[in-house]
């Protein structure tokens, strides 16, 4: 995880999407275009087809987090080791287990979503 802070989305509107693992918001074309800064190892950028799969339009809030390593804020939600960036606060739906074996394989640690 790097410090340069991921992109800002664009737009909010209905194309807004949430990473199922780290939380990042962005619109569907800049995970398209560009990944998620903090699961790179999903390739999104690389293979369009995984934003679908990596990523939800079902999340219930945003925060914008400016340094998450000293916002208190961060280290609640548990993202203070992403990059800085806006971060829904929930998102409902597990990563599908493909990619939850990916994380494993990648020794990423992924939390699935409380129900």
């Amino acid at each position: 995880m790097g410090s340069a802070p991921a992109q800002i989305p664009t737009s909010f509107g209905h194309e807004l999407r949430a990473c199922l693992r780290c939380r990042l918001v962005k619109t569907y074309d800049q995970f398209r275009e560009s990944g998620c800064e903090n699961c790179t190892f999903f390739k999104m950028h690389e293979e369009n087809e995984r934003v679908v799969d990596c990523t939800t339009p079902n999340f219930n809030g945003i925060i914008s987090v400016m340094d998450p390593t000293r916002s208190w804020a961060a280290r609640w939600l548990r993202i203070s080791r992403f990059v800085p960036g806006c971060y829904t606060l929930a998102v409902s739906e597990p990563l599908p287990e493909d990619l939850q074996n990916l994380c494993e394989d990648e020794r990423v640690q992924y939390v699935p979503p409380k129900r």
